[in-house]
């Protein structure tokens, strides 16, 4: 009688505890479809506030879809202080002196043949007069990104930092840059032509761009950055299309700032370009060179720092009271390519920068940079003067600089990252 009576009472906390354990998953499983619903309504709203109603799609072959929308009701207008902005529809001044990047060699033998790549979607279709392109996000986009919040932003800490006196800091975040840069004086803008890469990327985590960063302030938590070029990046696109991005921040990448018009900032005023398009054709290897030109300066009338592409496309620009440092002018200027290594199994990644060759190959086989000028304060472009070069390790990715009649001040930059010298 009493092993019946023992055998029920096992039974009877056998029992319990399998209802406590159901109690625990069902619980779990609540919270999970609770968490799931939660983010699910988060993307929703988010995506809502930058896909915004469009008089015309367009269905690029890539995949995107590019929304014509009214110019007055681009995400730039939901920032508190724009509400009664006036849109500029031009610049008040342009740079004078800049250089012609048409011009042909003395020698017509040495001449460097090089084209300017369209966007992809413009093969079926423009957007037009009053409206500018933009790409729809996609759910999948969001969803990609470690947060709703923390979509289409870099991580701290991504600026190069030449001489830094902490120089394994940029290392330790895993971005890796070969650069050239001009610091000691006050910038008003920069210029430059750089030709257009597929980089292979090794991990969809990581990315591969080449671009200019306009600087102001120090490099801890209230570095001002304008940045603008093309970029590789499957985490922010989902494809390893080459595409034209825009980028800024006034708090050193933390709250403030984003990706091309994934929030409240930079005003589009262009009906022909879309920020985050993908760029086609681009540069071969012994092949055609496709480059693309960038001008960003500082409007001495209105203050506002402008965004030129190619020789007549002025896209828009970022109104003065988004900065605080770069509300005067910038204390530095960089051009060049930034990787990411995420270091997997401890080899560094062979994620490329540029062609993914190194420089000293040249033309038609290594990434450049051209007719490189900064803006003075009399708004006029002129040469850098003491151009510096940085690369935190040249065997992976390497800089080298130079000039002459055709191209002005330039340099070639990249490599493969991972090879036998870079392990």
């Amino acid at each position: 009688m009493v092993a019946v009576h023992f055998s029920l009472v096992k039974l009877n906390r056998g029992f319990l505890v399998c209802l406590w354990l159901l109690g625990i998953m069902m619980s779990l499983s609540c919270a999970a479809r609770y968490g799931a619903s939660k983010q699910k309504l988060e993307v929703k709203k988010h995506l809502n506030r930058l896909n915004k109603p469009a008089v015309k799609s367009i269905q690029s072959p890539d995949g995107d879809i590019i929304d014509c929308v009214p110019i007055s009701k681009q995400p730039a207008f939901d920032h508190p202080f724009l509400k009664d902005h006036k849109i500029q529809m031009r610049p008040s001044y342009h740079p004078e002196g800049l250089f012609d990047d048409n011009k042909a060699s003395a020698k017509p033998k040495e001449k460097k043949e090089t084209h300017i790549p369209p966007q992809l979607w413009h093969r079926y279709g423009k957007c037009s007069e009053g409206t500018i392109p933009m790409r729809r996000t996609k759910e999948d986009d969001v969803l990609r990104a470690s947060s709703v919040k923390r979509f289409g932003k870099k991580k701290h800490r991504t600026v190069p930092i030449p001489r830094s006196a902490e120089p394994d800091l940029i290392n330790q975040n895993g971005h890796q840059h070969a650069i050239a840069y001009v610091e000691g004086d006050k910038y008003y803008g920069a210029k430059a032509s750089l030709n257009v890469w597929e980089p292979k990327i090794q991990h969809a985590n990581e990315f591969s761009l080449s671009q200019i960063w306009l600087l102001g302030g120090s490099f801890g938590q209230d570095l001002n950055s304008i940045e603008a070029g093309w970029q590789v990046s499957p985490d922010l696109y989902g494809d390893n299309n080459t595409r034209l991005f825009t980028y800024w921040t006034s708090d050193a990448y933390q709250a403030t700032g984003c990706y091309n018009l994934l929030c409240s900032g930079f005003i589009q005023i262009n009906s022909d370009i879309a920020m985050g398009a993908s760029i086609s054709p681009v540069s071969g290897y012994r092949n055609s060179q496709y480059d693309i030109s960038i001008l960003i300066w500082k409007d001495p009338k209105e203050g506002h720092w402008w965004m030129q592409f190619g020789n007549g496309y002025v896209l828009g620009y970022w109104p003065s009271f988004l900065f605080s440092y770069l509300t005067e002018s910038a204390s530095m200027i960089e051009w060049g390519g930034e990787v990411v290594n995420s270091q997997s199994g401890g080899h560094h990644t062979w994620t490329q920068m540029g062609s993914g060759h190194f420089p000293e190959e040249g033309f038609s086989k290594a990434s450049y940079f051209r007719n490189i000028q900064v803006v003075d304060g009399s708004n006029n472009l002129k040469a850098p003067k003491r151009m510096g070069t940085f690369t935190e390790k040249s065997n992976c990715y390497d800089v080298q600089t130079g000039s002459n009649d055709d191209w002005g001040h330039f340099f070639y930059y990249g490599g493969p990252g991972k090879n036998k010298n870079c392990p």
